[in-house]
Order: C-alpha cells, then sequence, then structure tokens
C-alpha cells in the first residue's frame, strides 16, 4: 500500500510539473518579451493562453501536498522544518504571481501594468526555482529524517542549484512549444516564429544543462547519478529522443505531436528522478515503508485519489480541450 500511494503522489508530481511548468514557463517569456510595446503581442498570446488554466493547475500543487503529509507525515515534517525557506519562497512567488496576473490584466494605465507584470513575470522564474532546488535538496539526501536540517545549506548546494536551473530552463521549454502550438491554431505566423525560436534555444539550453547535470552529480550525489544511469537510464533515454524529435519538428515547422513529444520529454525525466529515488523517501536515510502513515489512512488515501481521478480529471479535461481549440478566448 505505502507503494501504491507513494506512486498516486507521484503522479501528481508530474502532472504539476507539466501543466504547472507550463504556466510558470510562459511567465519566463513574459520577463524576456521586451518593452511595452515590442512585447504587447507576445503577452496578449500569454495571457490568452493560460488565462482560463494558471488557477486551475494549481490543483496538482495542493493534491501532491495533502498526499504527502497525510501518507509521508514524517517526511512531511522532515522537509518543511528543512527547507522551509524555499518552500516559502515558492509559495510566495505563487501568490505574488496571481496577484500581477490578475491586476495587470484590470489595469488601464501602462506604469502599473509594467509593476503587475514585472511581478508575475519575475515570480514565475522564482517558484520553479525553489521548487526545483527542493527535488535537488531530498534527492541528494540532504534532508535528515528528524527534520531541522540545514536551512541554507541543504538547498543550496550544487545537486540543489541543478535542480532549480534545470526546472526553469524545463519549464520555458514546455511554454515556448506550447505557444508555438497556439500561436499557430491563431494563424499568428509572426508569433508562431517568435515562440518557435525560443523553444529551440530553450530545448538546447535544458540538453545542455542536462549533460552538464552529469558530471555534477557524480561529484556531488554519488548514489543519485547512479541510480540514474543504470536504473533511471532507458527513461532518460526516451526523454532525449522526444527532446530532440521535438526539437527536429520545431525547425522542420512541422507541429505534428509537438506537445505531445514535449510533455512525454519531461514526464519521463520526473519518472527518472522517480525511479533513482525508490525505494526511498529521504535520500538513503528514509523508506518509503518506514516513512509511510498506517495501512488503514493509506487505504482511505487510494480511495480519495481514485474518487479524485474520477471527479476531477474529467472536468480538467473538458477545460484543457476547450482551451486548446480557442472556445474560452472570449471569457478570459
Amino acid at each position: 500500500m505505502s507503494d501504491t500511494v507513494s506512486v498516486l503522489l507521484f503522479i501528481g508530481v508530474i502532472a504539476y510539473a507539466l501543466f504547472g511548468g507550463a504556466d510558470f514557463g510562459a511567465g519566463f517569456w513574459d520577463l524576456t518579451a521586451g518593452g511595452a510595446a515590442r512585447g504587447s503581442r507576445p503577452r496578449r498570446l500569454i495571457d490568452t493562453s493560460i488565462g482560463p488554466v494558471w488557477e486551475a493547475n494549481h490543483i496538482w500543487l495542493i493534491y501532491c501536498l495533502v498526499m504527502l503529509w497525510s501518507a509521508f507525515p514524517t517526511a512531511f515534517v522532515a522537509i518543511t522544518t528543512t527547507l522551509y525557506i524555499p518552500l516559502g519562497l515558492a509559495a510566495l512567488g505563487i501568490v505574488l504571481r496571481g496577484a500581477g496576473f490578475a491586476f495587470r490584466k484590470a489595469s488601464m494605465r501602462t506604469p502599473e501594468q509594467r509593476i503587475y507584470g514585472a511581478a508575475f513575470a519575475l515570480s514565475s522564474v522564482l517558484t520553479p526555482y525553489c521548487f526545483g532546488s527542493v527535488a535537488g535538496a531530498i534527492a541528494s539526501g540532504r534532508v535528515p529524517t528528524a527534520g531541522q536540517g540545514d536551512p541554507l545549506g541543504s538547498w543550496n548546494n550544487p545537486t540543489s542549484v541543478l535542480g532549480g536551473i534545470l526546472a526553469v530552463s524545463v519549464c520555458a521549454y514546455l511554454a515556448a512549444v506550447y505557444l508555438t502550438a497556439s500561436a499557430r491554431q491563431s494563424r499568428s505566423r509572426p508569433l508562431e516564429r517568435w515562440f518557435r525560436r525560443r523553444a529551440l534555444l530553450a530545448g538546447a539550453v535544458t540538453g545542455l544543462v542536462c549533460l552538464a547535470g552529469i558530471f555534477l552529480l557524480r561529484a556531488d550525489s554519488p548514489r543519485l547519478f547512479h541510480q540514474l544511469s543504470h536504473r533511471g537510464l532507458p527513461l532518460l533515454i526516451i526523454s532525449a529522443l522526444c527532446g530532440l524529435t521535438s526539437l527536429f519538428l520545431l525547425s522542420r515547422e512541422k507541429p505534428l505531436a509537438l506537445r505531445m513529444l514535449a510533455a512525454l520529454a519531461v514526464a519521463t525525466v520526473v519518472c527518472g528522478w522517480g525511479v533513482a529515488q525508490y525505494p526511498y523517501l529521504l535520500g538513503t536515510h528514509l523508506s518509503i515503508a518506514e516513512g509511510a502513515a498506517p495501512t488503514p489512512t493509506l487505504w482511505v488515501l487510494t480511495g480519495v485519489a481514485c474518487a479524485a481521478g474520477l471527479l476531477v480529471a474529467p472536468s480538467l479535461a473538458a477545460l484543457y480541450i476547450l482551451q486548446n481549440r480557442g472556445r474560452l478566448e472570449s471569457r478570459t
């Protein structure tokens, strides 16, 4: 049962990486779009694309938090008492990001729009970096079982920095691919070319970060490196193939399955981390079985997760389908 619940938890992690990550990446391109005049068209497409879904995507974060503290309370306490600084910064970023996005659309004057836009864009970079650094701290074993670990060194280390940079670059890549497809759907060739170039750049940067990460992990987290290069290697190969194929299709201006390939590339990387981490929750000192709640609690959580999947998943699927078809533009 503990393994089953851990898989259900990790499904939420993957979903948040894909859907929430694309939203954060859109904020990255908002930040780098240029001045008010030059960046108006990309920002308009970003607002149209993420407006109906950006709040809904946080349901995956809530799901992960509830599953973690209910199913694995020891790990939850250890993570929150050690990594409270990056987690607090991520929470602050989510709040400022939402406020900036909402108030920018309601503002009538350009100076106010710039302030709120800056809050939205900067928070869209800060939040995924903090989440990536948290993942790096957990994977490298810097969160002690009893909690109260080093509040600074636990997330300011080579593996955590790699995790933060990789999270930002992956979000930027996902968003650029999705926005390229959105620009094609709206038949805006200039915007399609604008986001295609950035998708190619973000994909290349992400690939270089991953290559550099191989040597960094070998020196800083040898156990994680060993597991990724053995048990997780097939998933990393699939991720690389999907990423390269998506970049090839982008360079050839072929939109076929672009979003699916980009999502699969990111999902398999996240799965590779999960496979390499198994059977531990924290480093090599707290296993999934040791940190799990009592079996009756795990049964209840499994039932709740299945019921949530039956009730919530169809609603979210309908939302995403309507958004991809442009049926919600007039409501944003």
